[in-house]
């Protein structure tokens, strides 16, 4: 199943720091690191002027599977994942039907066993319904729950928006809560404001107004003030204003934290400067904001007081997202580049590789507690990526993997380049070409010690 390879000569960028090595993968897993000698079966790959990373574990994707498979599934969506260098992915539960039973959640794992080329989890969704029952399971064998997305199927879903609600479950829940904070009162307010003048056509440029730094702010203080009460351990989810920055902490260390939060490399990328050129192809919730937010969260991320990048990779058809304001759908595809978004600003002299790393492979394992993954060690399943950081390319349909065919990054010019993606050992992604035979694994954690 697996052949033993040599990468020679790699630059290696783990733990904080940078060092040339080579690396040997055996039975699936990280077996040496150092200066090693190539033995007669060995797959060798030349690592020589290449940045090897541990794979990127993607804490927040919107796969689609089952129910939307129009716009993606595990398959598809997996598989851009892995040519942007993710080789784990926790994805949320707003399918059709809804993850709100363990019986559907184990029929998601049953699909992702089959279908997925990274490493997979799953959230078990809480809304309205389903909270008594999830307050009576022992919740230590998921990764986590959420409301993520719920929203989408009827009013009144977000946590958020019901302090009642949080206190039930905040006060009997011991997993990782995961939440999507935002008011409902205060954006239905905004919503009508604006119809009254735009009717159902409002521009795209409202978007951030109308999902307002307000409703996340409120929202988000609301959220941590009960969280701490209970001793709960919190996760906003997407992180989109810089108000919201300055309620999260950055003095003890992540293993420590209880209250923690994260930020989608949109949030990071664009600003409300794009809504007049990309419209409704960058109609997020949270929304988009300003360039100050957009500030005010790479400060944050800087600084610790942000945890982990994700992508909240959502795929629609163009179809369903060239609608007016009130039927376009929000989100937008985003796993195959956020890598090369990220390298990007290193580009730039705004963030080193350490940091990168240490956002996008060792702090999404910390937080989720995930076994023997997001590292480059000795024994450690062999999760890596290997990029070339001169390397210029355009991003075009014809070279996007996403099964909806299009991203809000067409036309943009990255510097970097994905060559190499290792999953559990397996060469999955080789410049462009598949290897397809070996699927990804569930992805282990301990939950034990809450």
């Amino acid at each position: 199943m697996n052949q033993d390879i040599l990468i020679k000569n790699s630059t290696i960028v783990n733990e904080g720091k940078i060092v040339v090595a080579d690396l040997l993968i055996s039975n699936g897993r990280i077996d040496q690191i150092g200066s090693i000698d190539v033995g007669p079966n060995y797959k060798i790959i030349d690592g020589t002027g290449k940045y090897l990373f541990p794979g990127i574990i993607d804490g927040q994707v919107h796969f689609r599977e089952p129910g939307l498979t129009h716009k993606g599934d595990l398959y598809t969506e997996s598989k851009s994942a892995v040519a942007g260098g993710v080789t784990s992915f926790i994805d949320m539960p707003n399918t059709v039907p809804n993850i709100l039973t363990v019986k559907s959640l184990k029929e998601k794992f049953k699909i992702a066993s089959k279908k997925s080329l990274a490493n997979y989890s799953f959230f078990l969704g809480v809304n309205g319904d389903n909270i008594d029952e999830i307050i009576k399971l022992d919740t230590g064998p998921f990764i986590g729950i959420s409301d993520d997305g719920l929203y989408f199927t009827k009013k009144g879903n977000l946590l958020a928006d019901s302090p009642e609600k949080m206190e039930k479950l905040f006060a009997n829940c011991k997993s990782i809560i995961a939440i999507h904070s935002e008011k409902e009162e205060i954006i239905e307010a905004n919503e009508q404001a604006f119809k009254k003048t735009y009717g159902e056509d409002i521009p795209a440029k409202f978007h951030p107004i109308i999902r307002s730094t307000e409703g996340c702010y409120e929202a988000t203080k609301r959220a941590i003030a009960i969280a701490e009460k209970h001793n709960t351990r919190l996760h906003i989810l997407h992180l989109s204003t810089e108000a919201e920055t300055h309620l999260f902490k950055n003095n003890i260390p992540l293993n420590e934290k209880k209250i923690t939060t994260e930020v989608s490399v949109h949030h990071l990328w664009f600003s409300d400067n794009d809504y007049d050129r990309l419209g409704m192809l960058i109609k997020w919730n949270p929304a988009i904001k300003t360039n100050k937010d957009k500030q005010g969260l790479f400060q944050a991320l800087l600084d610790d007081r942000i945890d982990i990048i994700t992508t909240d990779h959502a795929p629609h058809t163009l179809e369903e997202k060239e609608r007016p304001y009130f039927q376009s759908m929000s989100g937008a595809p985003m796993v195959q580049h956020t890598l090369n978004c990220m390298l990007e600003f290193y580009k730039q002299d705004l963030i080193s590789l350490e940091k990168i790393v240490e956002k996008m492979c060792h702090n999404p394992a910390i937080l989720y507690r995930i076994t023997d993954r997001g590292f480059i060690r000795e024994g450690y399943f062999a999760d890596l990526t290997l990029v070339d950081l001169d390397s210029k390319w355009t991003v075009a349909k014809d070279n996007l993997f996403y099964k909806c065919g299009w991203s809000p990054l067409e036309g943009t010019t990255f510097q970097t380049e994905i060559k190499q993606t290792f999953v559990n050992g397996n060469l999955v992604y080789d410049d462009g070409i598949f290897f397809e035979e070996e699927k990804g694994k569930e992805i282990e954690f301990d939950n034990g010690n809450q």
